[in-house]
C-alpha cells in the first residue's frame, strides 16, 4: 500500500482539511478559524467545530464549540459562515484552548441551547 492521499470532491472533505479553514460571520468579517471536529463515535457525525479565537503564541486563545448546524459552507469565501455577530460568539460558552474540555450531556445541552439547535445530548 503506498501513502494515502486526501481528495476533496463534491460536498465531502476529509476532516483533516476542515481544520484551518476560516470561519466568518454574517458580516463577512473573519472570526476564527476551525481548530477541530467532534464526531459521535457510533454515528460518524460531525456535532461540533471547535472555532479557535484570540490569543497570541498559544497563550490567551478559547475555543468556542459551534453546533455543526450552525456553520454554513461559502464555497466563495472557501470557508464557513455562522449567522451570528462578534458580541454573541463572545458571550457563547468557551474554554481556554490549553484545557480539556468535559464533554457532559449538561455542557452540551448548554452550548445546543446557546446556539438554538436542536440538543445532541438526550
Amino acid at each position: 500500500m503506498g501513502n494515502a492521499t486526501t481528495v476533496t470532491t463534491g460536498i465531502l472533505i476529509s476532516a483533516d482539511k476542515v481544520n484551518g479553514t476560516d470561519v466568518y460571520n454574517f458580516l463577512g468579517e473573519k472570526i476564527g478559524s476551525i481548530d477541530g471536529i467532534m464526531i459521535d463515535k457510533v454515528s460518524g457525525h460531525a456535532i461540533y467545530a471547535l472555532l479557535s479565537c484570540g490569543g497570541f503564541l498559544g497563550f490567551g486563545g478559547r475555543h468556542h464549540p459551534l453546533p455543526w448546524a450552525v456553520l454554513r459552507y461559502d464555497v466563495a469565501k472557501e470557508g464557513y459562515v455562522v449567522n451570528m455577530s462578534k458580541e454573541k460568539l463572545e458571550s457563547a460558552p468557551n474554554y481556554d484552548i490549553n484545557e480539556n474540555f468535559n464533554w457532559t450531556p449538561e455542557e452540551g445541552r448548554k452550548i445546543d441551547g446557546y446556539f438554538e439547535v436542536p440538543s445532541y445530548w438526550k
